[in-house]
């Protein structure tokens, strides 16, 4: 895309002059087209029409219609059927050339009328010459289009080759009304303003033409000019100019004589040169278009080859740049998360060799962008591992100070243990359980943190353990153990390595089942022995989850994520999914039909034992207190009244 732009706008640009340099070439080729056809049916036009008003300007005088004037509108009508077949076989011009064909062709079409008014004798003779007039104007108004072409220099010798022409005009006006007037030997003062307007018209005309001619066209004009026949003609119309009176001078009898020679002379010369300005426009035209054929092909063998280069250049860089691409995928799908799952795992992580520098050939902007990105590169894998030895620093710190809690809260147990055994006041006794049970939740909270950070609690069973002395130990971490019921369960005991684990799990659930339902109600824990293990259900009365929460809840203790702290609202969840994991333990949270949410706990065989020893549970304390511990009834001072948490979005308790 960015080869695209100066390629196009390079193509654009090179079209553009190649179109105002043909537009140029095929507009001069068009005159000289135009001039074959339309400008010399127009002069043999003006000629006859020329040679028609002279003899209609005799025939007004005289008032006699001779053969002559017939055979001279008979020519003027062939050369009008010529002229009209010429301008209407191309319907290609321009707006300017066509709008005075139209005009002329108009003036054509009242040639009719005017050869009418002569033959009734209802015009004066200088009618009759003004209405030729008006024709032959539209003829020369026609020219001015014909002279309209790009080339400067041709555009001036057209245009000085048309004051020729107006000029020729103004002596044939001359001739036709001289012609009539040597009928009677008289001119109306009218006839002798319109002669000496032709003649100073006609002297301004080829002052100004031959001016602006160059030598080759001017000189037989200049030759003309200097010549004795020309000479004689400027005289005698000097005189018939300057003559007064109503009645002709005696020199105007050789006016005939005089001018035929000169008019012949002229016209001869007018067509000549016209031939001669049209080869020229020829010639000129054909170099333009001969100059558009190098200047069109080397223009379009360097446009060629600037898409060429551009597409092979535009190739290696996005083969480059493809190639900087996947590293960077490589990066961010597999390099990186696999650092971090290393990490995770505890493994040592090489940096220099997780980032090798990203070897890129070609040009120094793609070897700059592949030494700038193997930076990033090596800082992103560099940061992750600094931020894994941060966690795993700050996990340590976690475990050693819940290690140092855990210590104590032990040496309390102990201590409020031997207490116990000391005790024989029944209300110092009943304090010294509810202490007890306090520091018992206060271990558990410990462990939590422990697991947090990823490590194992220090408390371990050589012996297997009962099920229900799990599940009773397990309540006994619960604030609200008073309201929780265990129905009888079949024998069923737990391998020691797991019991300090599926211990604490069970206190989660247990706790989360007081927590999120209403304290009047009941928490029941049951446990059967099922064809892939153990399961345990925890079933409360609250109000339960949508389906969307519950599945989103076993999503994340399926597959437990990461520890976040800014999940701070769900380390009871956080701490159930990495217990089960542990262990192959699965749990399910789904909606029970009494109303609040069922938590299904599946022990796989590999945790279970045969038998269970009570020694271990005696060494740990799990079973010394009595029976009614465990009971739903208590006394009101172990229950005291709390308002009911809110609900957290994972159904867990908040911490």
């Amino acid at each position: 895309m960015l080869l695209l732009l100066p390629l196009l706008s390079l193509s654009a640009l090179w079209g553009f002059v190649l179109n105002l340099t043909v537009g140029d070439g095929a507009a001069l080729l068009q005159a000289n087209s135009v001039y074959q056809t339309i400008g010399v049916t127009s002069t043999d036009l003006g000629l006859q029409l020329q040679a028609e008003r002279a003899q209609s300007s005799v025939a007004i005088t005289s008032r006699v219609l001779t053969s002559g004037i017939g055979q001279q509108r008979g020519r003027t009508d062939r050369s009008v059927d010529k002229f009209r077949d010429a301008a209407l076989a191309d319907d290609s011009h321009g707006p300017e050339l066509r709008s005075s064909l139209e005009s002329l062709l108009h003036q054509l079409d009242r040639l009719p009328a005017v050869r009418a008014g002569i033959d009734s004798g209802q015009n004066t003779r200088l009618e009759v010459l003004s209405n030729y007039n008006r024709i032959l104007d539209s003829v020369f108004l026609l020219y001015d289009q014909l002279a309209a072409v790009p080339d400067l220099a041709i555009f001036q010798q057209a245009s000085a080759m048309k004051s020729m022409g107006n000029a020729r005009e103004m002596i044939a006006r001359e001739n036709a009304l001289i012609s009539g007037a040597l009928i009677d030997y008289r001119m109306t003062p009218e006839e002798r303003t319109a002669f000496g307007e032709y003649a100073s018209t006609r002297r301004f005309l080829h002052t100004r033409g031959l001016s602006a001619l160059d030598s080759e066209l001017g000189g037989p004009y200049r030759d003309t000019f200097d010549s004795t026949a020309f000479e004689k003609f400027v005289a005698l119309e000097k005189v018939v100019a300057e003559a007064t009176g109503d009645v002709l001078p005696a020199e105007a009898r050789n006016w005939k004589a005089t001018t035929d020679g000169i008019a012949t002379w002229l016209d001869q010369l007018n067509l000549a040169s016209s031939n001669m300005l049209a080869d020229r426009t020829q010639s000129v035209a054909t170099g333009i278009m001969a100059r558009i054929a190098v200047a069109g092909g080397i223009g379009l063998i360097a446009v060629i080859a600037s898409i060429i280069i551009s597409v092979r250049f535009g190739r290696r860089l996005a083969a480059e740049l493809a190639g900087l691409r996947s590293a960077a995928l490589d990066l961010a799908d597999v390099r990186l998360p696999r650092v971090v799952e290393r990490l995770r795992r505890g493994e040592e992580v090489d940096v220099q060799a997780e980032a090798p520098p990203i070897v890129a050939g070609g040009s120094i902007e793609i070897r700059d962008v592949a030494h700038a990105f193997g930076s990033v590169q090596h800082t992103a894998v560099e940061a992750a591992v600094g931020q894994a030895n941060l966690r795993r620093g700050v996990s340590q710190v976690f475990v050693n100070l819940a290690r140092r809690k855990q210590s104590l809260l032990h040496r309390q147990l102990t201590l409020l243990d031997s207490m116990q055994r000391r005790a024989t006041d029944p209300d110092s006794l009943e304090d010294l359980f509810r202490l007890d049970h306090l520091t018992t939740r206060m271990r558990r909270h410990a462990e939590g943190l422990i697991i947090l950070s990823g490590a194992a609690p220090g408390r371990a069973w050589r012996n297997p353990v009962a099920v229900v002395d799990i599940v009773r130990a397990a309540i006994a971490e619960v604030e609200d153990y008073t309201r929780v019921n265990v129905p009888p369960m079949p024998d069923a005991s737990l391998d020691g390595t797991a019991v300090a684990d599926i211990t604490h799990l069970i206190a989660e659930l247990i706790e989360n089942a007081t927590i999120y339902s209403p304290p009047q109600t009941t928490v029941t824990v049951r446990g059967d022995v099922v064809a892939n293990g153990f399961a345990i259900e925890v079933e409360d009365r609250g109000l339960g989850l949508s389906a969307m929460e519950y599945a989103a809840i076993n999503e994340r203790l399926a597959s437990p994520p990461e520890f976040d702290l800014a999940d701070s609202d769900r380390l009871g969840l956080f701490v159930v999914g990495q217990l089960a994991a542990r262990h192959g333990i699965q749990v399910l949270l789904r909606g029970s039909p009494f109303g609040g949410t069922t938590a299904i706990v599946l022990l796989p065989r590999t945790v279970l034992a045969e038998t269970a020893s009570p020694l271990t549970l005696t060494a740990e304390r799990l079973t010394e207190r009595p029976a009614e511990f465990f009971q739903p009834a208590a006394p009101a001072a172990l229950n005291p009244a709390r308002p009911e948490p809110d609900r957290a979005e994972s159904g867990l308790p908040r911490r």
